[in-house]
């Protein structure tokens, strides 16, 4: 990988020559560009966003050996085409969109998770699914395909039936709550839903522009169209949708948590004074 040149993405710099202001993102975006989730400043440095994507691609590196050494396993068995490979990641990450790094929003790069699935006695694969599906999924999956009924308390659904190119009811809609924490200041509490087309943000906390993104003709999330008189009616729709979310799922009571901060570095809880 030395030597790679990293090709910024379309959003890296809006919130560095004031553009943003004219796309209606948000204050705090523009602000979190100089904390340690953002390129000016990132996780208390000062290199370039580039060459920290080089070295995480090379650190990849190790996990695709990995994978090569299990498939090279199932090969050697004969067991490849009938053994299920799930390849996923825990998060998504920025890379320089929208001036941010990390996690912790609710903007594609963040809220979108590399998921693969191999299994060639099931289907052939090859093929780009664009249901709506979720982390809280691949239990029930595999569960699924292991003839095994999922377990009540389980909130997601086997995505078996999708795989294999049943037509089976399901969401159309993904919610999405991420609450302020302590040790990441800079980030409020954001609440949002994502249908296939549009996606609204919601921030608690703070007095900021809330955003509205059409993906369809907008996948990098450039324009909010928040204020526009146009989509009103869509805002207060999905608005509602995500409280009343919120509401049955438990979500409208924000969690504390209990620490003081002594001095820099040094968290500790009430009773350890």
């Amino acid at each position: 990988m030395q030597g790679v040149d990293y090709e910024l993405p379309a959003t890296y710099s809006q919130t560095q020559d004031g553009s943003y202001k004219d796309l209606l993102w948000p204050e705090w975006v523009k602000e979190q560009r100089h904390s340690w989730h953002g390129v000016d400043y990132m996780y208390h440095g000062n290199g370039a966003v580039g060459d920290l994507v080089i070295d995480y691609c090379e650190t990849l590196m190790g996990v695709d050996e990995s994978i090569g050494t299990v498939m090279a396993y199932l090969e050697a068995r004969g067991l490849a085409d009938e053994t299920v490979v799930i390849y996923m990641g825990d998060n998504g990450f920025s890379w320089g969109e929208h001036g941010l790094i990390d996690k912790r929003h609710f903007y594609e790069e963040s809220a979108k998770v590399p998921l693969l699935v191999r299994c060639p006695d099931l289907f052939e694969g090859g093929e780009t699914l664009h249901s709506l599906v979720q982390n809280i999924d691949i239990a029930p999956t595999v569960m699924a395909m292991a003839g095994l009924e999922k377990n009540p308390e389980m909130h997601g659904d086997s995505f078996l039936p999708l795989l294999v190119g049943k037509e089976v009811p399901w969401r159309d809609k993904v919610f999405y709550e991420y609450y302020w924490e302590y040790d990441f200041p800079m980030t409020p509490s954001v609440f949002g839903v994502r249908t296939d087309r549009y996606k609204l943000i919601r921030y608690h906390g703070l007095w900021e522009r809330n955003e509205l993104y059409d993906l369809q003709s907008d996948p990098n999330e450039m324009y909010n169209l928040i204020e526009h008189p146009e989509h009103q009616d869509l805002i207060r729709e999905l608005a509602g949708e995500i409280y009343d979310w919120l509401e049955n799922s438990g979500g409208m009571q924000i969690p504390l948590k209990r620490t003081i901060k002594h001095r820099w570095g040094d968290y500790r809880h009430p009773e350890q004074y």
